[in-house]
């Protein structure tokens, strides 16, 4: 790479020399922000199939001090890296940085409050741990052009996600930039995430792991380059290395950030809706083109929705028959959506995949490529929606901020809504009051367990029983 680019060791020892001193308040209340909706969300995740699997599967695989949200068990550090962030990413609801086209917070926040439970971490130390990792996670991923990165059949989540659990877990750790620089080395070997799950909708599973492996990867990695496993210190610029691999037309001068810049932690969409974030604006279109979802759908004839070539393609399913295929096709998004509003979240369920008020507006749906609108990606993800009516009128909108990005961000009210409907359908008894305490106060927090032992869903036992978590969240709206 030309001299002028970032290295990977200049970047290590610049996030390495991060300290909590260099905060503001909004900073800090960004991050608790952050922190809140993670709580939720992983709480959430931790009740569905995936979530339940992998907690099991941690039982059995040995003990530690790590905390494993929504049962309350412990784990190592990597194992509650992996089973965190899978819920975290599992109902399609943590929060995304729009530029690497990832979801940072559901590896980042997974790993930091893993290894922070191990060490006894204060609440100061897992907030700048939490701004490294997303620091770390953005700009490798914006580097690496995301754009291609898909392309080419990888999803950035995983593939970008150990180098901010790295970051996060050496922050806290008191490693030094050389030791990062050696830990990304280390997770450059365990880089992966391929989006076949995308074309087989009976394999989607995995994909809510692609939160959890990363976790873990860098954590692992962390832990292994502190006791002396080496690994190339080139790890992004390197002949062999991440650019050269998986960055088709990187762009590595992202790395390297102006000193006014704001941290990534504030280029954050959190999402109000649990579906694919390309889709967020689609949402927002049909409230505008429906006069916040008062129009009658059996007055539509046909409904075209214009998007960028990102949003088309595999995006298409019209039946869908899994979770996942169906907070990723398009034309369900809008069936869902128009039948039941958008915060019904188990409209995604398989339960709904049959449902006649769905599928008869899902057949009503036609996608068109609009090419005026790529030049936005990845910094925004726009839509464009026709209502062609059966009176022969047609209505239309176009949205390319959607609401909790940060052009139009949920105010901390907004996040604590989001999670207080999450909390009181996985479990009224969370809870969630002591939660937003003891995150408002994390600055005085001397043992991030005060926050983990919190994260519990008091009837989750019953639900590996019983099977009584068996169908996805619903909403609270309902």
């Amino acid at each position: 790479m030309p001299g002028q680019h970032m290295s990977t060791i200049e970047l290590a020892e610049e996030l390495t020399a991060l300290n909590f001193e260099q905060l503001s308040k909004d900073d800090i209340e960004q991050i608790q922000r952050l922190i809140l909706d993670y709580s939720a969300v992983t709480l959430c995740g931790s009740v569905q199939p995936w979530g339940r699997m992998l907690t099991a599967w941690a039982r059995q695989n040995g003990s530690g001090k790590s905390t494993l949200i929504g049962s309350g068990s412990v784990a190592s550090a990597a194992v509650a890296g992996m089973v965190n962030g899978t819920s975290a990413h599992g109902y399609e609801l943590d929060d995304t940085h729009d530029k690497s086209m990832s979801h940072p917070g559901t590896v980042v926040i997974s790993a930091a409050i893993a290894v922070g439970d191990e060490l006894g971490a204060s609440g100061e130390d897992i907030m700048i741990a939490i701004v490294a990792g997303y620091e770390a996670m953005a700009r490798v991923g914006m580097a690496a052009n995301p754009l291609n990165v898909i392309e080419f059949g990888r999803h950035p989540t995983c593939l970008f996600g150990p180098f901010g659990a790295a970051a996060a877990a050496a922050h806290l750790m008191d490693m030094d930039g050389a030791g990062l620089a050696k830990a990304w080395g280390l997770t450059l070997s365990m880089a992966s995430g391929a989006n076949q799950f995308a074309f087989e909708p009976k394999g989607t599973m995995v994909k809510r792991m692609h939160g959890g492996i990363p976790a873990q990867n860098g954590v692992t990695a962390a832990q292994l380059a502190q006791i002396g496993v080496e690994g190339p210190l080139e790890a992004l610029e390197g002949g062999f290395g991440f650019f050269h691999l998986f960055g088709l037309d990187p762009k590595p001068e992202l790395l390297r950030k102006n000193a006014n810049e704001a941290y990534e932690v504030h280029n954050i969409s959190i999402k109000p809706y649990s579906c694919c974030r390309k889709f967020h604006s689609l949402i927002d279109a049909l409230d505008d083109a429906t006069d916040g979802f008062m129009l009658d759908p059996e007055a539509i004839d046909r409904i075209t929705v214009r998007s960028p070539e990102t949003a088309i393609g595999q995006h298409q399913m019209k039946r869908p028959d899994s979770v996942m295929a169906a907070q990723y096709s398009m034309p369900y998004i809008v069936g869902a959506t128009l039948a039941y509003g958008p915060t019904r979240y188990d409209a995604f369920d398989v339960a709904h995949h049959d449902d006649k008020r769905i599928l008869d507006i899902v057949d009503r749906v036609e996608a068109e490529h609009d090419a005026e609108l790529d030049a936005f990606v990845p910094a925004k993800m726009p839509n464009r929606v026709e209502l062609h009516m059966r009176d022969g009128s047609t209505r239309s909108a176009e949205v390319m901020d959607s609401r909790g990005t940060p052009v139009h961000p949920l105010s901390t009210d907004g996040v604590l809504e989001k999670a207080r409907a999450l909390c009181e359908t996985v479990d009224p008894e969370i809870d969630l009051d002591a939660i937003v305490n003891t995150i408002d106060q994390f600055t005085d927090c001397d043992d991030v367990n005060d926050l983990t032992g919190l994260l519990t869903v008091p009837s989750f036992e019953e639900g590996m029983k019983t099977g009584k978590f068996s169908a996805a969240v619903q909403s609270a709206a309902e």
